[in-house]
């Protein structure tokens, strides 16, 4: 068997001796977290760990202070006590008490962090793309097997009721044949506009922001949310979004990873400093199916009767839709007539099921419902499809090696440079 496209024996292996061969946490004991990057999302995963009642949130580490305090308000709104801070994850990963980190960094962080805390010992929950390139998340797989740790992807649909009813549909043949799905984003996003470099913001450590990413000066649009949209820290909203859906997407097809992506990605709308696409159309290939990606986030309307982000995937007999309708999420059954025969919305705290999800694991060394080998796999989605864009051409890629085949201009962009920098990836 192929070591790239068969993770699951060497992880269920790993996991399994894990238990013996690393402290694991008793069922009765409090699991000690630490959050890594408490802005935005981070800020909102401080909130939903703080509400599990057998986790106590041991750190809050961010380079930017102000980040810091918002997310100690968090922590005082819980009624919980507040715990230290810093600026160095490295205290984090030190912390000998600590079980688990929760790393919500910008992505150019989200290997690099995961790597020092894998070899720490800690368990990880790194929220989506897991990685910067395919290159970083293939370390980030191996590590965790070598390690025999724990390390889960925020895409929280994984682990809701509903959609894995949903998804066990599409397996169980109640669509009848599956042979392609589309994941898409489509959604009004803001023109960030043109901003010349400046100072650094009183109160953040610039240089840990940048870490082990070549340097370049500091820019208001390259930090908080539109870093999202610079290459040097983000990828696009392909990696943002589009992971999401795309793993939906590929779970539902029971696929690993394609042997050809192929398509367009470019900016078609904005005249901004965002140097990632507005607008995207890939398809990847695995042989017997299609997964296609579709991207306009210069519009504020959705596709396929109204979907604003989501995912379908299309049968002999039906298709399924995944995705928003008049604010409420859940899924519905589409027959081949056109008519809607079932529509279920998600129950009150299904999408929060993750970090619960991630927690029990921690404790059983199970493997979560978004393993790092599967996060990694749907990851490899987006990255593809920027690789697509960048180069504005077709690739093939060798699922054996995770290389693009035959394209030195391609596969520069399957890793990255770094700096010199304390987190920069061993032999990267």
């Amino acid at each position: 068997m192929k070591r790239r496209t068969f993770f699951f024996a060497g992880a269920a292996l790993a996991a399994a001796s894990s238990a013996s061969a690393q402290r694991a946490v008793a069922p009765s004991d409090r699991v000690n977290v630490g959050l890594v990057g408490v802005g935005g999302r981070g800020r909102g995963l401080t909130h939903e760990f703080l509400n599990l009642n057998d986790v106590n949130v041991a750190w809050l580490c961010d380079v930017d202070q102000a980040s810091l305090e918002r997310a100690q308000k968090v922590v005082d709104e819980a009624g919980a006590k507040r715990p230290p801070t810093t600026d160095d994850m490295r205290r984090v990963f030190e912390d000998r008490d600590i079980d688990a980190v929760v790393i919500a960094t910008p992505d150019h962080w989200h290997a690099p962090a995961t790597l020092l805390a894998l070899e720490a010992g800690k368990d990880v929950y790194v929220e989506k793309p897991c990685s910067h390139n395919i290159r970083e998340g293939r370390m980030m797989v191996d590590a965790a097997r070598h390690h025999q740790r724990i390390v889960q992807m925020g895409v929280q649909r994984r682990s809701a009721p509903t959609f894995q009813r949903a998804i066990q549909m599409v397996h169980d043949g109640k669509l009848g044949k599956v042979r392609a799905a589309k994941a898409w984003d489509c959604q009004m996003r803001d023109d960030i506009g043109h901003k010349p470099d400046g100072p650094v913001p009183a109160g953040v450590d610039y240089d840990t922001y940048l870490g082990p990413a070549p340097w370049i000066p500091f820019n208001p649009n390259r930090f908080h949310y539109n870093w999202h949209w610079h290459w040097h820290f983000g990828t696009g909203d392909a990696g943002n979004d589009g992971v999401h859906h795309m793993d939906m997407a590929r779970w539902a097809l029971n696929v690993s990873a394609p042997h050809t992506a192929s398509g367009m990605g470019r900016k078609a709308y904005f005249d901004d400093d965002q140097q990632t696409p507005d607008t995207m159309n890939v398809t990847l290939d695995y042989g017997e199916k299609l997964l296609l990606w579709e991207m306009r986030i210069w519009n504020p309307y959705g596709i396929e009767d109204g979907v604003e982000n989501g995912m379908a995937v299309y049968g002999d007999d039906a298709q399924l839709q995944i995705g928003r309708w008049n604010r409420k999420e859940g899924y519905r059954l589409i027959d081949k007539q056109g008519k809607i025969v079932e529509t279920v919305f998600l129950e009150p705290g299904e999408m929060v099921a993750h970090q619960r999800n991630f927690v029990d694991c921690v404790k059983s060394r199970e493997l979560p419902n978004c393993d790092i080998g599967q996060g990694h796999l749907s990851t490899l989605c987006a990255h593809l499809a920027n690789i697509v864009a960048r180069c504005d051409r077709t690739i093939k890629f060798d699922v054996e090696t995770e290389t693009v085949i035959d394209d030195q201009q391609a596969n520069l962009y399957v890793g990255r440079k770094y700096r010199t920098h304390w987190a920069t990836p061993k032999g990267a």
